[in-house]
């Protein structure tokens, strides 16, 4: 329909037309009783002959009409008048996000702007029990105040089902671009998974179209793109976008998140969502420098003290010339919420740390976190996990769970299990795609293919000399070579040994009822970490003999010593120098 300048629709009076889509026609209009401009929106004739839609647009609308949020298009009034229904909307000056995007991609500040808004927005609506189904650039206003969040709640005139792929109410709202062969990849384009797999949405669907709009934004390309309707639909159910970390590692960890193809992988809350993109946008600098008076390693030294409610992050940087020149810096690291810290691992580029956390009632799961971001995000598919360790390239994490080892993809998809490991101790991975691990407790270092086989021991226990297990791998950098903590009743075999993947390396390196780490230090220098009391040492490791030289010197202190004969050293250290170890 058209309405013509004049025409009335109860109080309100049409001014002129302001736009159309596939949900009706919106006009500039009057409210002729406070004489304030409004936006009238014009809902599709279907309505009037449906009593059913009508009475849940009406409840729905009323709904909307509840939500009182800067970011969010006011909903004034919903009417029905001379078989139109209709709504009224506050009045907006700006341009669409759309019309705004035919120019090309934002500022990097802009985006971030606009999507801690639009996620802001959204969260004040989830709160409530309402989601948009329908997010996408055509429905968010760029004003003068910020971004204005349109239609909210409109998706919901589509039926109660879940409505399929192909479907005419799927296509109905599928109106805001053409391709020249007349391919209809409006609303599609911004659809997660489960919306065309049929299934229910909820407000992690929306999280996901929001991923689309900010890769939007940020590149000027979408984030799913295809010539036909088949061909974006693939795209969105089986690949993934180029990555955006040119523009920002940060945010594209955020999109990442976002249009994660199962909804147990994204973010969870739009709250959450929006504090991340705030935070990102503040730029906020956590690492308040202090002097270290006593000597330290020359490494980035990284303490993570694991108490009940919280932890402590001390970061120690190694800008200097001698050793006693360090600087150290101290953040606050909270476990999620609920939870306590286990087991850990820096990844090896230390930016991220990946750990198991237990709840009150000691479910565990693992979860990753950026050491540049104040959230931490659950790995899905890793209930019961314990023991977390890196691939080298940082784009999987090998873990135990119930009595197997296991291996995750960062980028998703389920977990997939490797060999049995009924109680280990421990595991390493190879750039050669070999992992070190320990089945049990009474075993010896076995090895096996990344992708799963059979496991394969590459080293001997001598029972004779009083040793009972060997745990707690770690390759060094030749991938040939390895550490580990050999567990015995006799002192002069208790120790951290060196071996070899062929098994014909046993050397004894120091003697000391933990495992040790190697390290690398500055201009290739190589280091053994290692507890001695209540502090955590190093000692200059000479890689081609197998052999320590050198003194000692301390590198931190309290160091935890868990005790109990377990021989695990609390201590994580990346290819880059980032340490992370519990101090006692």
């Amino acid at each position: 329909m058209s309405l013509a300048a004049g025409t009335r629709l109860g109080p309100y009076e049409i001014v002129r037309p302001i736009g159309a889509g596939g949900m009706g026609e919106v006009y500039q209009g009057r409210d002729t009783r406070l004489d304030r401009i409004v936006a009238v929106k014009v809902l599709p004739s279907g309505i009037a002959t449906q009593p059913e839609a009508r009475q849940r647009f009406e409840r729905e609308a009323r709904a909307v009409s509840s939500l009182n949020h800067p970011h969010i298009c006011t909903l004034h009034d919903v009417g029905h008048d001379d078989g139109i229904d209709f709504l009224v909307m506050e009045y907006l000056e700006g341009e669409t996000l759309h019309a705004r995007l035919s120019k090309g991609p934002l500022p990097l500040e802009q985006v971030l702007r606009y999507s801690a808004e639009i996620s802001g927005a959204l969260a004040h609506a989830h709160r409530r029990g309402i989601f948009h189904r329908d997010l996408k650039p055509g429905n968010v206003m760029l004003t003068k105040s910020g971004a204005k969040l349109l239609d909210f709640g409109l998706a919901k005139l589509r039926p109660s089902e879940p409505v399929g792929v192909g479907t005419g109410s799927l296509l109905a709202t599928q109106s805001l671009e053409q391709t020249e062969k007349g391919t209809i990849v409006g609303t599609l384009l911004y659809m997660a998974p489960e919306q065309l797999e049929g299934k229910e949405a909820d407000t992690r669907t929306d999280l996901f179209a929001l991923g689309a709009v900010i890769y939007e934004m940020a590149t000027g390309r979408k984030a799913f793109a295809g010539k036909s309707q088949a061909s974006v639909i693939a795209a969105i159910l089986e690949r993934e976008p180029s990555p955006i970390a040119s523009i920002s590692p940060a945010l594209d960890r955020v999109v990442r998140l976002c249009l994660a193809k199962d909804p147990e992988e994204r973010w969870q809350s739009a709250l959450d969502l929006q504090r991340e993109l705030e935070w990102i946008a503040a730029g906020a600098e956590q690492q308040i420098m202090t002097p270290a008076p006593r000597k330290l390693a020359p490494w980035i030294v990284a303490a993570v003290a694991l108490l009940a409610a919280a932890a402590t992050l001390l970061l120690t940087f190694a800008g200097r010339a001698r050793q006693d020149e360090l600087r150290s810096a101290w953040l606050s690291l909270p476990p999620p919420k609920d939870t306590k810290f286990e087991s850990f691992a820096i990844s090896p580029d230390g930016r991220r740390l990946a750990f198991a956390a237990a709840d009150s009632a000691g479910n565990r799961k693992l979860w990753v976190r950026a050491l540049d971001s104040v959230r931490a995000q659950p790995l899905a598919g890793t209930e019961g996990a314990v023991m977390p360790f890196w691939s080298p390239d940082g784009h999987s994490i090998g873990f135990f769970a119930a009595g197997k080892l296991k291996r995750i993809e960062l980028a998703g998809g389920p977990a997939q299990i490797l060999c049995a490991a009924l109680t280990p101790r421990g595991g390493s991975w190879s750039r050669d795609g070999v992992i070190l691990f320990v089945p049990s407790t009474r075993d010896p270092v076995f090895q096996v293919p990344a992708m799963g086989g059979d496991p394969k021991p590459v080293t001997t226990i001598d029972a004779s000399r009083g040793e009972n297990s060997h745990r707690w791998p770690q390759f060094l950098p030749d991938g040939r070579h390895f550490l580990y903590f050999s567990r015995a009743a006799q002192p002069e075999m208790q120790g951290v040994y060196a071996g070899s993947l062929d098994g014909k390396t046993k050397t004894r390196l120091i003697g000391t009822s933990l495992a040790a780490r190697y390290a690398s230090g500055t201009k290739g220098a190589a280091h053994l970490l290692f507890a001695h009391g209540n502090a955590l040492l190093a000692q200059p490791l000479d890689l081609a003999h197998l052999r320590v030289t050198g003194e000692p010197f301390r590198v931190a202190e309290p160091m935890r010593n868990e005790g109990g004969g377990a021989g695990h050293l609390a201590l994580s250290i990346s290819e880059t120098g980032v340490l992370v170890y519990e101090p006692g």
